[in-house]
C-alpha cells in the first residue's frame, strides 16, 4: 500500500500536466458553475462567490471570485508567459516572419470586434461604453477546448493561439487601464516594476543569485514571497493582476547553466503545471462562470448583447483570419508550413471564446445598468458557446485529417502531444 501511495501522486501530477485533462477539468468547472448558479441552490453559490476575506490594509480584502480570477489565474498566466518565452528563445517564434503573424492577427482580432460592437451600438447611449467587451480571447478556455477537440493538430496551431491570446489579453488590459480605470496608482506600479527587475536579476543565476542557488535555503522561500508581493503591487496599481504572472513568466531563464540539469524555466513549469491544471483553473471556472440566465429571451433585443455576440463570433474570425491573410500578402510574414488556412480559420472561430477579461470589462462598462450588464454577460457566454461549436465543427475534422495522415506516414507530420 505504501508503494501505491508513492506512485499515485506522480501519476496524478503527470495526468494534470496534460492539456486534455486540464481542458476537461476547466470545462467541467464551468458547467458545474452554470448549473449551480441557475439551480435552487443559486443563493448558496452567490454567497460563496461573494464571501470576502484578506488583509484590508494591503487592498486585498477581496471576494472569493476576485481571488480566483486575479490571484489563482495569475499562476496559469505565469505558465503561459513562461511557455511563450521558451518559444521565442528556442521554438517556433524565433523566426520573426512567423512571430509577426499571430501578433498582427491579435491586434486585428481586437480592433474588428470592437468596431462591430460600436457600429451596432453607435446611437444607443450608455450601451456604447461596452465596446471593449468583445476584444479579448479567454486563453484558459480557448487552449482547453483546443486540447479536447484538436488532439492531433500541429503544435504550431497551439503556439499561434497562445501568442495571439496573450497579445490580445495584454491589449485588453491596456484598454482597461486607459479607458475603464478611473485611478491608476503609479507608486505600486513602480514598485512592481522594480521588483520585477530583481526577479529578472535572480533568474540570471549569477552573483548573489548563484550564491542563493548554492545555499541550503530552498529557492521557493525567496521566489514565492517575491512573486506574491509583485502580484499584490500590480493589483494595487489598478492594472489587472494577471499581467504580473505573464511578466514573471517571460523573465524566466530558459537556458541551463553548466551545473544545472534543466533550466529554471522548464523546472518551474514542471512543478507548477499540475497545480495550475488541477486547482487554479477549475476553481477559477467554478467561481467565474456562474452567470444567471434570467430573461434570456429579452437579451436578443438588447443591442449590448447583440454587439457582444457579433463581435466575438463574427469579428474575431474576420479580424484574425482576414488580418493574417492580408499580412502574408503585403509583408514577409508567413504561416507555419505545417498549417493550412482552414486550420487558422477554425482557430479564429475558437478565439471567439471570451470570458475573464470580457466579463470584467462588462462590469466596468455598466456599473449603473444592472439589466444591461446581465445581458452583456449572457452575451459573452452565448457567444463563447457558439464560437466553441463552430470551431469544433472545423477543428475536429482537421484533427481527424492529421491523425489519418500521421498514421499513413508517421514521420511526415508532427502531432500535438497530449502532455
Amino acid at each position: 500500500m505504501t508503494q501505491n501511495r508513492g506512485t499515485g501522486r506522480p501519476a496524478l501530477a503527470e495526468a494534470l500536466r496534460s492539456d486534455v485533462v486540464a481542458g476537461f477539468l476547466l470545462i467541467g468547472g464551468a458547467v458545474l458553475a452554470l448549473v449551480w448558479a441557475n439551480s435552487p441552490l443559486g443563493g448558496v453559490y452567490e454567497a460563496i462567490r461573494t464571501f470576502t476575506f484578506g488583509p484590508e490594509a494591503l487592498h486585498l480584502n477581496l471576494p472569493v471570485e476576485a481571488w480566483a480570477a486575479d490571484c489563482l489565474l495569475a499562476v496559469f498566466f505565469f505558465i503561459v508567459g513562461n511557455e511563450l518565452k521558451q518559444e521565442f528563445v528556442h521554438g517556433e517564434l524565433r523566426n520573426p516572419r512567423r512571430a509577426m503573424l499571430p501578433i498582427v492577427a491579435a491586434l486585428c482580432g481586437m480592433a474588428v470586434p470592437a468596431l462591430i460592437y460600436a457600429v451596432v451600438n453607435f446611437s444607443q447611449g450608455d450601451a456604447l461604453r461596452g465596446w471593449g467587451i468583445p476584444m479579448a480571447t479567454d486563453i484558459a478556455f480557448a487552449v482547453a477546448v483546443l486540447a479536447v477537440i484538436g488532439r492531433h493538430l500541429p503544435p504550431a496551431l497551439r503556439t499561434f493561439l497562445l501568442t495571439l491570446a496573450i497579445v490580445d489579453d495584454l491589449g485588453a488590459i491596456i484598454v482597461i487601464a486607459v479607458f475603464y480605470t478611473e485611478h491608476l496608482s503609479l507608486a505600486p506600479l513602480g514598485g512592481a516594476l522594480l521588483l520585477l527587475a530583481v526577479f529578472g536579476y535572480l533568474q540570471r543565476g549569477r552573483g548573489l543569485a548563484a550564491a542563493l542557488n548554492r545555499s541550503r535555503v530552498p529557492n521557493w522561500l525567496v521566489y514565492v514571497p517575491l512573486a506574491f508581493v509583485i502580484w499584490a503591487l500590480v493589483h494595487a496599481s489598478g492594472v489587472h493582476a494577471t499581467i504580473a504572472g505573464v511578466a514573471m513568466g517571460m523573465l524566466m531563464r530558459t537556458v541551463p547553466h553548466a551545473d544545472e540539469r534543466i533550466s529554471p524555466s522548464h523546472h518551474t513549469e514542471h512543478v507548477l503545471r499540475p497545480w495550475s491544471s488541477g486547482v487554479a483553473l477549475p476553481v477559477f471556472a467554478v467561481m467565474s462562470a456562474g452567470v444567471v440566465f434570467d430573461g434570456l429571451g429579452s437579451m436578443f433585443t438588447d443591442t449590448a448583447a447583440v454587439g457582444v455576440i457579433l463581435g466575438l463570433v463574427v469579428g474575431k474570425v474576420v479580424g484574425i483570419f482576414g488580418g493574417s491573410w492580408i499580412t502574408t500578402r503585403v509583408t514577409r510574414a508567413e504561416l507555419n508550413p505545417s498549417l493550412s488556412w482552414i486550420d487558422l480559420a477554425g482557430m479564429s472561430m475558437l478565439a471567439g471564446i471570451g470570458f475573464t477579461v470580457s466579463l470584467l470589462v462588462a462590469e466596468l462598462s455598466f456599473p449603473d445598468h444592472p439589466e444591461m450588464l446581465a445581458h452583456a454577460k449572457a452575451g459573452v457566454l452565448v457567444a463563447s458557446l457558439l464560437a466553441t461549436v463552430l470551431a469544433a465543427s472545423v477543428l475536429m475534422v482537421r484533427s481527424a485529417h492529421y491523425r489519418r495522415r500521421a498514421a499513413a506516414a508517421p514521420a511526415e507530420q508532427p502531432v500535438l502531444d497530449e502532455s
